[in-house]
């Protein structure tokens, strides 16, 4: 029915609290609509004419004729972190999910770097560079925090640890945290300026863990389907079933990659695009206003992504969690995801109601490309 798949993961973009978001911390959370509000409404024409409002729950504008099929998502894994978002999306259930920690093990710590280090505790990115960046430029050590996601996360000026030790620190800590310290992501944080006055900058990097199992994207090669992972895709699965990358460091640039993607005649059956600076720029940093702009500066460009799909395309919009702006936590929250699912073949867009699972996606992938059931999740495919 269809040749080629493409997903765009908004990263964080959740669509409001699951039953159980309180064991989280994150009782109403509600990313997209809390950042409707703030802003007082949102430009998002095309979002809105797709269906986005017509979501249960969605406090948004909804069309009367959606262009989409439409729902929401919940996760099953219980975690909200980005890497278990993504696998379970891939058809992957984490059980048990990765640990999370207020601090970690100063003997670990000690065997990491003799030498030392700063912090040690959650945090956001942003503010710990605030408390201790000056610090760190006067000793030299490395700044370790974490949040309420399984995160082991490095910071470092890039004038002090310059990017290549930087990163030899973070491979050395991602061989450490396995077993009881089963930590999903490390990641590395560099930055530069002066006190008062740091930036991060875009030479962040990811070092998961390869997937427990196999997930759609393994299946799907062995099939002789290939992935392009677009962003950071391929970090989230250790490059396992990622056979094409093109590792775009920001929303714009993740954009013009999946479309000149899809205008292409190239091989990947499955284009999967995570575009993260909702989460990393708006969310973590409680910016509501530069949210709803990274929004809509998305609805704007979505038309040049319609346009450059073929007949016998699929393009599924959703996302791997939530990360409220809007209230005092800047760490992700737990919510439902956004699914919309729009094709130039449907003439008759579906209310795919609640899922209840995000591995309903790789069921469907699966089942499209006619290889049968999934394992796990159920699929829409007969809907479409």
């Amino acid at each position: 029915m269809f040749k080629r798949v493409c997903i765009i993961v908004l990263d964080s973009v959740g669509i409001g609290a699951m039953p159980d978001a309180v064991e989280y911390g994150d009782a109403g959370a509600h990313t997209l609509g809390n950042v409707y509000k703030a802003c007082g409404g949102l430009n998002l024409p095309h979002l809105f004419a797709m269906g986005l409002g017509n979501i249960e729950d969605s406090r948004l504008p909804a069309a009367e004729n959606p262009t989409a099929s439409y729902g929401r998502m919940a996760e099953l894994t219980k975690a909200k972190d980005t890497t278990s978002g993504h696998w379970e999306m891939m058809g992957l259930i984490l059980d048990p999910p990765f640990k999370t920690v207020e601090k970690f093990p100063e003997s670990m710590l000690r065997q990491w770097n003799p030498a030392g280090w700063l912090g040690n505790y959650p945090a956001s990115g942003t503010a710990i560079l605030d408390q201790l960046g000056a610090e760190h430029m006067q000793t030299g050590l490395p700044i370790v925090y974490t949040s309420a996601d399984s995160v082991f996360q490095v910071a470092a000026h890039e004038d002090v640890i310059p990017l290549p030790d930087l990163y030899k620190l973070c491979e050395k800590a991602r061989e450490m945290l396995v077993g009881d310290l089963f930590i999903g992501r490390v990641i590395a944080r560099p930055f530069t300026g002066k006190p008062g006055a740091f930036t991060r900058t875009e030479n962040r990097k990811d070092y998961a863990v390869p997937p427990t199992s196999d997930t759609l994207l393994d299946a799907l090669e062995k099939q002789g389907q290939f992935t392009l992972g677009i962003g950071k895709v391929e970090d989230i699965f250790c490059n396992c079933g990622v056979k094409y990358v093109d590792h775009t460091k920001n929303n714009e640039s993740g954009i013009k990659a999946t479309i000149n993607a899809l205008k292409s005649d190239g091989n990947a059956a499955l284009i999967f695009t995570n575009l993260v600076d909702f989460d990393m720029k708006y969310g973590h940093r409680n910016d509501p206003k530069g949210y709803g702009q990274a929004l809509e500066a998305f609805d704007a460009e979505l038309p040049k992504i319609l346009d450059a799909l073929n007949d016998d395309d699929l393009l599924i919009i959703t996302a791997d969690h939530g990360c409220d702006p809007t209230t005092s936590s800047t760490d992700h929250s737990r919510e439902y995801v956004p699914l919309l699912v729009y094709s130039e073949k449907s003439n008759n867009p579906a209310n795919l109601g609640t899922r209840a699972t995000f591995a309903d996606v790789a069921a469907t992938i699966y089942d499209l490309f006619g290889h049968g059931e999934w394992c796990v999740g159920e699929s829409f495919a007969e809907k479409l």
